[in-house]
């Protein structure tokens, strides 16, 4: 019984999608490996809030240039993987130029971190300054989901736009998974980003979001309708998701669909769905509850 189980488990027609197999011993990702990325970037963003709590001004540059030699070797390990997927299954990469490109891309990844941090002190500011509730931005560093997920988001769009394939998708699920905030890596997000609560928020790939927004619980920023090519499969890479002005509201349970414009200064209700263009300054609402009945008690 369980040869017979081996048998088709390994049969090579069962194999096509699901199996990569190494045709000369080239890395495949690791999620272990991209999670530390990630525990990394934050400690180099927030220094004394992740990782090493003992950081003083006195040794600040020690820790962070150990933090940045450790972040270099294994990113490259990692885009070096990633690039990897992009030769066509059953022809093995060049593996020495694979690597030498993988490292360009780990250094044009590492000259953007000071630009990143500055982002996400922005975003951070945003939360606490627009949260009632929040006491300080060191609150918001060390316990706030939003800002967890959109320091994910900062670091995967960033590779994103070098062109590294997969490894931003699995560090932007990293965040997915750890704060029910799904931002898609193509997501271009301006500086001062709040994401209040922030369970179920959905930010589809080609979704531009200005500065100093606020997006609340459950709001989906994604497509109406997909162009599709002859095979009827979905074309990609097409803009389909909205774009979003600086200084915008968007309260809990929102879904805006398509590409569509929201101006800025306009603030959208909960629970609404939006289709079309909103001007700026404009605020929408829902004029009253409808269709609720009211049932005796049992």
């Amino acid at each position: 019984m369980i040869g017979t189980t081996v048998s088709s488990l390994a049969a090579a027609e069962t194999l096509p999608g699901v199996c990569h197999t190494r045709l000369q011993g080239e890395p495949l990702p690791n999620h272990d490996d991209t999670r530390r990325i990630v525990e990394l970037c934050r400690h180099l963003f927030f220094p004394g809030f992740y990782a090493n709590s003992q950081v003083r001004r006195d040794n600040l540059l020690y820790h962070i240039g150990i933090a940045v030699d450790q972040l270099r070797s294994i990113l490259s390990r990692q885009i070096t993987a990633g690039l990897c997927f992009e030769t066509e299954c059953g022809t093995p990469p060049d593996m020495k130029e694979t690597a030498a490109r993988a490292e360009r891309l780990t250094m044009q990844f590492i000259e953007q971190l000071p630009h990143m941090r500055t982002l996400l002190a922005a975003d951070a500011e945003a939360t606490y300054r627009g949260d009632p509730a929040a006491n300080s931005t060191e609150e918001v560093i060390f316990s706030y989901p939003g800002l967890r997920a959109l320091t994910c988001h900062r670091i995967a769009h960033a590779l994103h736009k070098l062109g590294v394939p997969v490894i931003p998708r699995m560090i932007s699920e990293l965040a997915h998974s750890e704060t029910g905030i799904d931002l898609h890596p193509g997501a271009t997000i301006g500086p001062g980003l709040m994401i209040d609560h922030g369970t179920g928020v959905v930010v589809g790939a080609t979704s531009i979001i200005g500065e100093n927004v606020k997006i609340y619980q459950g709001v989906t920023l994604g497509a109406r309708s997909f162009a599709r090519d002859a095979d009827n499969n979905p074309v990609k890479g097409v803009p389909r998701h909205p774009t979003v002005g600086r200084d915008v509201v968007i309260y809990a349970n929102t879904t805006i669909l398509g590409r569509i414009t929201i101006g800025d200064g306009a603030v959208i209700g909960g629970n609404l769905w939006v289709t079309f263009d909103v001007a700026p300054g404009e605020r929408l609402v829902q004029s009253s509850p409808t269709n609720i009945v009211r049932l005796p008690a049992e």
